[in-house]
């Protein structure tokens, strides 16, 4: 039992960017335009548009020990909020960082962000956007792993007794 006093949509939120972060914008596109075929999706104005940035990448001695900058590396970001017309300044903010320098694949990451936090919208893009692309990442690493074990090579030593 999880002793965790944090409210479970943030557990959620933290899992699906993982999953948005990581799905290539072809995926991404395709699997946001069947989630949302015939749904009238509500306009966005930005508070961050997307932009290309460097980030330090930090590694760790042996793993565990003590960190050091690796080096930079390329990232897109972009933070949009939901135009959803109530007034009352509850609306959604979606937001996206990326390696790479894909603007548009942030916009897209960006936008289902902010839809999966709506009512309106949780439910179908869960099941019909996150599940499968989260499926998908997960068939990849298992695949991964399935070809790193084929060159897995067993070291042993043998004792001559004397």
């Amino acid at each position: 039992m999880s002793t965790s006093t944090e409210p479970r949509p943030a557990r959620g939120r933290r899992e699906w960017m993982a999953v948005l972060a990581r799905t290539p914008r072809d995926a991404l596109q395709h699997a946001l335009d069947t989630a949302l075929e015939g749904a009238k999706v509500p306009d966005y104005e930005w508070l961050r548009a997307p932009d290309i940035g460097l980030a330090m990448v930090r590694g760790r001695i042996g793993g565990t020990g003590d960190a050091f900058n690796l080096g930079e590396t390329t990232v897109t970001r972009a933070t949009l909020r939901l135009r959803t017309g109530d007034g009352d300044g509850s609306a959604a903010v979606g937001v996206a960082v990326h390696m790479g320098r894909d603007k548009e694949r942030a916009t897209l990451a960006a936008l289902a962000d902010a839809l999966l936090q709506t009512p309106r919208f949780a439910d179908t893009l869960q099941t019909q956007l996150i599940e499968p692309l989260a499926a998908r990442i997960a068939d990849e690493t298992r695949r991964k792993e399935a070809e790193a074990a084929a060159t897995k090579v067993e070291f042993f030593t043998m004792v001559r007794g004397e």
